[in-house]
């Protein structure tokens, strides 16, 4: 069984561990994995350069996440981590205090730096890196070119990632532009990963700068809707409320309402141009259900919260479920 995941940060690491954790428990191996073969291509919008490193926080969470080395209660990060490296780059009046880089961390990202600057392209790099932590999982940036996103505000443009840690969102935003999108390719294995795919799924990732940056990349979007694979995704909301972090305010920004129908008609469905087939809100949006199913998608209401990684696989193991009501 082959299953590709289009995956942000936080959200899709902790949904894919709990899929996973299904693999392991419906199709093992034998030896504590599972024979499916899952491959997740992560957003890279959310990288930058900082100190003189390249930084890339949805490959590394996704990264720390599967080889359970992530600060549990952040979400993201190494745990037992340290900031000696930040604190002694501050006395010298360097840095930015609202982005502060973990020691361990920091070794991640220098090694990702000599890597790329010895002409390994990211994927590479994002391979190499991962013989450390097996992941379980292929793990693919969706382009080896630089993307970044920014964010258009009132005040003028700024890189995502201080709109998002320094302004925590409540600075309003007028648009998001990915800088570079347009002459990007997808990774090597990216397109070949959705074309050979028993089913793609689509965790509760920020639907607009996570996933909405991953279909950007020229080629990605297309792939997905021509895949023979059913595409299947969980709603990032739950009763009008993001999941989690302010995907509400990205939202907001493009004019979607924080709601189950408005971001699943956001995605759209494939069979009316979109990239979806197949939607799972939460219980708290089961209203839902009957709108969505009305309009032709495969559609079921369920507990979503990614509370722990047996709950994680219940969500999973709910979505998998909904291909079977597919025509």
């Amino acid at each position: 069984m082959r299953i590709t995941v289009l995956s942000g940060g936080v959200g899709g690491a902790r949904f894919t561990r709990g899929l996973l954790a299904l693999l392991r428990d419906r199709l093992p191996d034998g030896a504590g994995g599972t024979t499916a073969d899952v491959t997740v291509v992560a957003n890279t919008g959310d990288d930058l350069w900082l100190h003189g490193v390249r930084v890339c926080p949805d490959l590394d969470t996704l990264m720390y996440t599967l080889g359970g080395a992530v600060h549990e209660d952040q979400g993201w990060g190494r745990r037992d981590e340290s900031t000696r490296v930040a604190a002694d780059l501050a006395a010298y009046g360097l840095g930015w205090e609202w982005f502060t880089l973990g020691d361990l961390d920091l070794a991640t990202h220098l090694a990702r730096t000599e890597l790329l600057r010895r002409g390994l392209p990211l994927s590479a790099v994002t391979a190499r890196l991962a013989e450390r932590w097996q992941p379980g999982v292929t793990l693919l940036p969706m382009s080896d070119e630089e993307v970044e996103t920014h964010v258009v505000t009132d005040a003028g443009t700024i890189h995502f990632e201080e709109w998002w840690v320094r302004h925590r969102a409540a600075v309003p935003a007028r648009g998001f532009v990915q800088a570079g999108v347009e002459r990007a390719r997808p990774a090597p294995g990216v397109l070949d990963a959705l074309a050979t795919a028993d089913v793609v799924v689509v965790p509760p990732s920020n639907p607009v700068v996570s996933v909405g940056t991953v279909l950007g990349v020229p080629g990605v979007r297309d792939a997905l809707r021509a895949t023979a694979a059913p595409v299947v995704a969980v709603s990032p909301v739950v009763g009008g409320a993001p999941v989690r972090g302010m995907a509400d305010a990205c939202l907001a920004a493009i004019g979607v309402a924080t709601d189950a129908v408005a971001v699943a008609r956001h995605y759209g469905r494939r069979a009316d141009g979109g990239v979806l087939d197949a939607w799972l809100v939460d219980d708290a949006d089961a209203a839902a259900v009957p709108a969505l199913a009305a309009e032709g998608w495969a559609v079921a209401s369920a507990p979503t919260l990614m509370t722990d990684v047996p709950a994680t696989a219940a969500i999973a193991a709910r979505a998998l479920a909904l291909v079977d009501r597919l025509p």
